[in-house]
């Protein structure tokens, strides 16, 4: 049996599903490993690094015809779709709602799909969370980047000329990405603080050191799954008149709210931008589904009275590498439990919740 993985289109996206260090955790499993010429030059892995490992290097064309799976990052372009084969197999993050009809058409040809950002959150899972993963350098990254660009220094300092006050800095949702972004700045420095429709974050958000600010009357908005879930109306006008008060005096926004399988909410409404004060920076991680901030576009930077706002479509781009490990190390563990070691090969146990949830029908 054998899994192969072609070049994602490296203009979007730098990530591979395939690193040298699992080749020999595939190989361990009873599997074979064919991957693409030039696989992973763009990241500074040469094909003789593959191979050293035991992976077989060879044309896009042949990894597509042996391949019983094929592992990617994005769910691949057309031109490749229509080549894959009857019982073949497909993983990835394939965004099943922006891409239902491809992924129909795949389903009707018995081809099975597996997206990887359906995971349930269960303990059983954890080592194939995608999500967490890659959210976690996300939210590090976004803080690195915003505060780059802003012009002040971070931390209070305290000088014989005078104290420079520590920066303010607001996180918008506190999933993973917002954690780490609240670590991340609190460990340069800032003053941080935190909103998230799920009040179960309020003592993660305290253990970091954030300040976690609390809508009046909120209801736990989070699902069985622990996701966020839409907000009422009512929170939704609690919220903002909390933010606009508070944006007054904050100094950098880092947005990472998002809503599993539907648009972003509007967080951060065009209003409250005007009272930032000059020189802030709202860093939007959930530009790639349309943003929390009103004025967000993605892989833009728009600027409103003297406030930058930064939409981010693919920030792990930044840190191919690393979010590359462990996206591969997340994959394998995933194969490890579609197959079947006993018999040598894929087995697609539908009674298996992992398997049920990330399959695409």
């Amino acid at each position: 049996m054998i899994v192969g993985s072609l070049p994602e289109d490296i203009k979007n996206e730098r990530r591979v599903a395939i690193t040298p260090d699992v080749i020999k955790k595939y190989i361990s499993l009873g599997l074979e490993v064919y991957l693409s010429k030039n696989y992973g030059v763009h990241l500074g892995i040469s094909d003789k690094q593959y191979e050293e490992e035991g992976a077989r290097i060879t044309e896009n064309e042949n990894v597509l015809i042996k391949s019983n799976v094929i592992l990617q990052m994005n769910i691949p372009n057309d031109e490749i779709l229509n080549k894959l084969k009857k019982n073949q197999i497909l993983i990835g993050i394939l965004n099943p709602y922006s891409n239902e009809k491809k992924l129909s058409d795949l389903v009707s040809k018995n081809i099975n799909c597996f997206s990887l950002e359906l995971l349930p959150r269960i303990t059983r899972a954890q080592s194939m969370d995608i999500l967490s993963s890659q959210a976690n350098l996300a939210g590090y990254k976004a803080v690195i980047d915003a505060f780059a660009f802003f012009q002040k220094a971070i931390p209070m300092m305290m000088t014989a000329a005078g104290t420079i006050s520590a920066a303010k800095v607001l996180v918008v949702g506190a999933g993973v990405a917002g954690l780490q972004a609240i670590a991340t700045a609190k460990r340069m420095g800032a003053i941080v603080f935190a909103t998230d429709v799920r009040i179960a974050s309020k003592e993660q958000v305290e253990s970091l050191g954030g300040k976690f600010l609390t809508v009046e009357g909120a209801e736990n908005l989070e699902t069985e799954g622990g996701y966020a879930k839409e907000a009422t109306e009512d929170f939704k006008k609690k919220q903002e008149d909390l933010l606009k008060e508070t944006l007054k005096k904050i100094d950098i926004v880092v947005c990472t709210a998002l809503i599993p399988g539907k648009k972003a909410p509007i967080i951060i409404k065009k209003d409250m931008i005007d009272v930032m004060p000059n020189g802030s920076i709202i860093y939007d991680l959930a530009a790639s589904q349309g943003g929390n901030s009103e004025l967000t576009k993605a892989d833009e930077i728009i600027e409103n009275n003297g406030v930058k706002i930064m939409g981010e479509a693919n920030i792990l781009n930044k840190l191919p590498v690393s979010a590359s490990n462990l996206y591969a190390k997340n994959m394998f563990n995933f194969i490890d439990n579609l197959f079947d070691k006993e018999k040598k090969s894929f087995k697609i146990n539908v009674e298996d919740e992992i398997i049920q949830k990330t399959m695409v029908k």
